[in-house]
């Protein structure tokens, strides 16, 4: 793999780790708010 190569798939690895933690952080969030939502009208 050329020097390029290795820069680029850094960047997309490094690039890539705040997004899928901040995705399964919205999708935790609002996977709580909708089961809240259904448990706590009775």
């Amino acid at each position: 793999m050329s020097t390029l190569e290795n820069v680029i798939w850094h960047v997309l690895g490094y690039s890539a780790m705040p997004v899928i933690i901040l995705a399964g952080f919205a999708a935790v969030a609002a996977a709580s708010i909708w089961i809240l939502s259904k448990t706590s009208d009775k």
